[in-house]
C-alpha cells in the first residue's frame, strides 16, 4: 500500500460494496485491480469466491501472475480470473441442455461461421450478388452484439437487403443449433438466455462468488452489462475499473453509457478517480487533456503527469502522402541510429488499413526493420484451420463445418459429386451428415471409392475419439497427423520446400500447444482444449506477441494500439475524413466523440515523444485531392472554441504551449 498513490490506496482499501474506479491512462490501473484482489484474499475472502473478468487472455493471465507475486505465497484456492467469453463457456458447459444444446458443443470461428452461412444463403437460393456470406455475417453480428434475437431482427431491418439477412439470420441460428454449435457472440447470448429463463440457474452461478471485479467496463455491451447485473445483484460487492475516454469499440456493440451511468445503477457506489498518468511526459498529456474536455458526456478528470517537461509534440504539414512517408521514415531513421533507441521503441499509428502502404514501401527503402500489425493471423492458415477440424469432429462429429473440411482432406475418395449426394440425403432425411455416413451408408448410391473413403473416415473418427477421452492428448493428435498422411498433402499442394516447412511448422506448432495445454490443465479435455483455442484465436494471438517483441519498428491501427505504449510515436494521416473518419459525420456526434476518444488512445501511447502528421492533398482514384486538417488539430492546439468548458464547476484541462 505504501508504494500506492492516495487515489489508488482508496480503491484497494474499498472491499465491499458498488465501487467504480475511473483509471485514466497510464495511471496505474493494473497494478490497482492486482493489489485489490490480494487485499480481499488478505482481509479473509476466499480466493476461489473471487470473479475478476477482463476482455483478453493476455490481460486475464497477466492479472493472475501479479496477484501471485502480490501474495507471495501459495494459495489453497485461486482467483478466478477469466475473459467474459471464457466465463460464459463455462457456464454454458454446465447448462446449455436446458436450452437444447449438446454440452459437447463447438465453438464455431469466423471460416466457420463464413462456411455455414455460404450453405445457408444456398439453402434459401439467395445469389452472392443479393447478399454476400461475409455481409451476412456483418448483419448478424450487428444485431447479436445488440441482443436482438432472429426473431426481432426483421423489425429491425431497414431494407431489402437487410430483410433477406434477417430471414437468412433465422436459419443460420437453426443450423448452428443443429450441427451443436454457437457462435463467439452466442457465448454472451445464449449465458444472458439462461439467466433470463432459468432463475435457478442465475443463483446458481451468482452464488459462486462473493466478489466480482470487471476491467475495461466501458467496453462492455448490452449482454455483458446484464451479464454483470445478474451476478452481482444478491451480494453487490461489485468493482468496475475503467475509462470513458478511451471508449472506442462502439462498431462492436460497446456502450459508454454503461460506465457513465453506474453510479444511478448502483446509487450507494463509491467513486474513486485515478487522475495520476505515470506513462506521458507533461507535454504530451496537455495535448491530451485539451483534446478530451471537447467530448461533452464524460466523467469530469483531468490527467496529471508524474513526469514533469519533456520533448514539446510537433505538428508537422507535408504536401502529399508520399512526402508525410518519407518525412516520418527519415525521423525514424535517424532516431534509430541514436545511441539506445531501439526500433521496437517507435510506432507508426493510423487510423485506416489502406495508410500503411506509403510507409511500408519507404521503410524498406531505408532498410529499416518493421512490423506490420496485424494480417493473417496464426489461427488463420488452412493447416492450422484443417488440424482443428480433425479435432473438432474427433470432440464433437456433430459439427458438420469441421466434418464438411476433412471429408475429403487430405483426399480419400470422396469427391464433390459424391459429398454433395451425401448431402442432399442428410438435408431429405433432416438428419446430421454425420449420421448418413454411420447409420444409413447403404441408401446412399455413391462410387464404391467413395464408400471406402467414407467407411474409413468413419472409422479413422471412432478411433481416434476414444483414444482422446483415455487421454495423451498431443501424442494421439501426433499419429492421427501421421495417419492421415498430412505432410504428403503438404508436400502435394506446395511445391516450395521453403514453404512446406513453414508449413509444416504450424502443424507442429498446433501439436505443441495441445501439450503445452495438457501439461498445465489439472484434468485435460479435448473440449477444453479446443475451448481456449477458440478464444485464444478470437484476439491477441501469439503471431502478434511476437511481432511486438521483435526489434523492429511497429505500424499498427489505433484500434490495436490500445493497452499499449512506445517511448516514441507517430500518428499519422490527421486529416478530416480519416481521422475523424468520414463515416462518423453521417452518424452524428457519438460516433464524432468516439473518432476524438479514438485519438485520445493514440495520443496517450506516447510516453517520451509525439509526431503528428498531416498531408495537404492525399490521392483519390489516381488523382490528387486537397485534404482538410483534422478538427483535433486545432482543439489540442487551444484554436477552437469549446462550448463544454464555460459550464460551471467544470475543470479546466491544461492547455498545449506554443
Amino acid at each position: 500500500m505504501a508504494s500506492l498513490n492516495p487515489a489508488q490506496q482508496e480503491a484497494v482499501a474499498t472491499l465491499s460494496g458498488p465501487l467504480l474506479v475511473l483509471a485514466g491512462a497510464g495511471s496505474g490501473k493494473t497494478r490497482v485491480v492486482t493489489a485489490r484482489i490480494a487485499n480481499l484474499i488478505r482481509h479473509g475472502a476466499a480466493p476461489e469466491r473471487i470473479l475478476a473478468v477482463t476482455f483478453t487472455n493476455k490481460a486475464a493471465t497477466e492479472m493472475q501472475q501479479r496477484v501471485r507475486e502480490q501474495l507471495g505465497r501459495k494459495l489453497k484456492g485461486q482467483p478466478r480470473v477469466s475473459t467474459f467469453h471464457a466465463h460464459c463457456v463455462k457456464v454454458l458447459r454446465r447448462h446449455i441442455v436446458q436450452l437444447g444444446y449438446p454440452p459437447k458443443f463447438a465453438i464455431y470461428d469466423r471460416g466457420d461461421q463464413e462456411s455455414l452461412a455460404r450453405s445457408v444463403l444456398r439453402e434459401i437460393r439467395v445469389s452472392g450478388e443479393l447478399l454476400r456470406p461475409s455481409d451476412l455475417l456483418t448483419a448478424i453480428g450487428n444485431w447479436k452484439t445488440h441482443a436482438i434475437r432472429p426473431a426481432a431482427a426483421a423489425a429491425n431491418a431497414g431494407d431489402d437487403k437487410e430483410h433477406l439477412a434477417a430471414a437468412a439470420y433465422r436459419r443460420y441460428q437453426r443450423s448452428l443449433k443443429n450441427c451443436g454449435a454457437v457462435d463467439f457472440d452466442d457465448l454472451l447470448l445464449l449465458t444472458e438466455e439462461l439467466f433470463e429463463k432459468f432463475p435457478a440457474v442465475r443463483r446458481e452461478e451468482a452464488g459462486r462468488f462473493d466478489h466480482l471485479l470487471i476491467d475495461e467496463y466501458q467496453d462492455t455491451n448490452a449482454s455483458q452489462y446484464r451479464i454483470v447485473k445478474a451476478l452481482a445483484a444478491g451480494h453487490r460487492n461489485l468493482c468496475v475499473v475503467g475509462d470513458d475516454d478511451q471508449s472506442i469499440y462502439g462498431w462492436r456493440g460497446a456502450e459508454v453509457e454503461h460506465i457513465l451511468r453506474f453510479a444511478r445503477d448502483w446509487p450507494d457506489a463509491r467513486v474513486v478517480r485515478l487522475e495520476m498518468n505515470y506513462r506521458c511526459t507533461e507535454e504530451i498529456l496537455q495535448l491530451a487533456n485539451a483534446l478530451i474536455a471537447f467530448n461533452k458526456n464524460r466523467h469530469e478528470k483531468v490527467l496529471r503527469a508524474a513526469r514533469p517537461g519533456g520533448e514539446k509534440p510537433r505538428i508537422l504539414q507535408f504536401k502529399d502522402e508520399t512526402e508525410e512517408a518519407k518525412a516520418v521514415v527519415g525521423d525514424v531513421l535517424r532516431q534509430v541510429q541514436k545511441p539506445g533507441v531501439e526500433a521496437r521503441d517507435i510506432a507508426i499509428l493510423f487510423r485506416t488499413n489502406e495508410q500503411p502502404r506509403a510507409f511500408e514501401t519507404e521503410l524498406r527503402k531505408q532498410n529499416v526493420p518493421y512490423k506490420l500489425i496485424g494480417g493473417m493471423s496464426f489461427f488463420d492458415r488452412k493447416e492450422v484451420r484443417d488440424v482443428l477440424a480433425y479435432l473438432k469432429v474427433l470432440d464433437s462429429p456433430q459439427d458438420e463445418v469441421s466434418l464438411l473440411r476433412i471429408i475429403n482432406t487430405p483426399p480419400r475418395g470422396l469427391g464433390q459429386r459424391s459429398v454433395e449426394t451425401l448431402l442432399s440425403h442428410a438435408v431429405k432425411q433432416g438428419q446430421p451428415i454425420w449420421r448418413v455416413l454411420t447409420q444409413s451408408p447403404g441408401e446412399v448410391k455413391i462410387p464404391a471409392a467413395a464408400k471406402k473413403g467414407a467407411d474409413g473416415l468413419v472409422s479413422l473418427v471412432r478411433q481416434f475419439s476414444r483414444r482422446m477421452e483415455k487421454g495423451n492428448l498431443a501424442e494421439s493428435a501426433r499419429e492421427l497427423v501421421t495417419r492421415i498422411k498430412y505432410y504428403d498433402e503438404i508436400v502435394r499442394l506446395y511445391p516450395d520446400p521453403n514453404e512446406q516447412q513453414g508449413r509444416w511448422a504450424a502443424v507442429e506448432e498446433v501439436i505443441n500447444a495441445l501439450a503445452a495445454y495438457e501439461r498445465g490443465a489439472k484434468a485435460p479435455t479435448l473440449t477444453e482444449f479446443l475451448d481456449e483455442t477458440a478464444l485464444d484465436g478470437r484476439e491477441f494471438d501469439n503471431d502478434k506477441e511476437k511481432q511486438l517483441r521483435a526489434n523492429a519498428v511497429v505500424l499498427m491501427t489505433l484500434h490495436s494500439a490500445k493497452g499499449l505504449e512506445f517511448p516514441q510515436v507517430y500518428m499519422v494521416g490527421l486529416e478530416e475524413g480519416i481521422l475523424p473518419h468520414r463515416r462518423s459525420e453521417a452518424m452524428g456526434d457519438d460516433a464524432v466523440s468516439e473518432e476524438r476518444r479514438l485519438c485520445y488512445v493514440g495520443l496517450t501511447r506516447a510516453q517520451e515523444r509525439l509526431t503528428l502528421t498531416f498531408a495537404k492533398t492525399r490521392m483519390k482514384w489516381g488523382k490528387p485531392r486537397e485534404t482538410i486538417p483534422s478538427r483535433f488539430l486545432y482543439e489540442i492546439m487551444g484554436q477552437a472554441e469549446n462550448p463544454h468548458l464555460k459550464k460551471p464547476g467544470r475543470r479546466t484541462p491544461a492547455r498545449p504551449r506554443g
